[in-house]
């Protein structure tokens, strides 16, 4: 029920596209309309893979507070909400579920806002190969 990796880095920028292009030229990321993906191997299923997700985000966007915000792959996102919960730890908002992976947003003791994914690896690889091949 605990953290088992980086889901996302996430932070603001005045212009997501330029700093996506600046990142793509001189760095090589492989950026697309949402930043880029780095994937990995999961260190218990060594065939596995698994992603983190790299996104600049503009300067007003309300998605997070702050200039970044970091995003915790978990495996049980009900289990670990309850366990915050019941610690007295803010959860804001409902769980979000997409095909890709439920979503979940805390504050941590200093206030910044949290996003907690507990991803389904196996359709977020599709959509990945299915970028690079447009």
């Amino acid at each position: 029920m605990k953290v088992n990796g980086i889901g996302g880095v996430f932070f603001k920028v005045k212009d997501p596209e330029k700093t996506r292009n600046w990142y793509k030229e001189h760095l090589g990321l492989n950026t697309d309309q949402y930043g880029t993906n780095f994937e990995w191997r999961q260190a218990d299923e060594g065939l596995d893979k698994g992603f983190t997700q790299w996104s600049p985000f503009r300067a007003d966007s309300d998605y997070f507070d702050g200039d970044f915000m970091l995003n915790y792959r978990v495996t049980d996102m009900t289990g670990l909400l309850k366990e915050l919960e019941s610690k007295g730890i803010e959860i804001i908002g409902e769980v979000q579920e997409h095909e890709y992976g439920k979503f979940a947003h805390i504050r941590d003791h200093d206030g910044h806002k949290v996003e907690l994914w507990e991803p389904v690896d196996e359709v977020f690889d599709e959509m990945v190969e299915a970028g690079r091949t447009k």
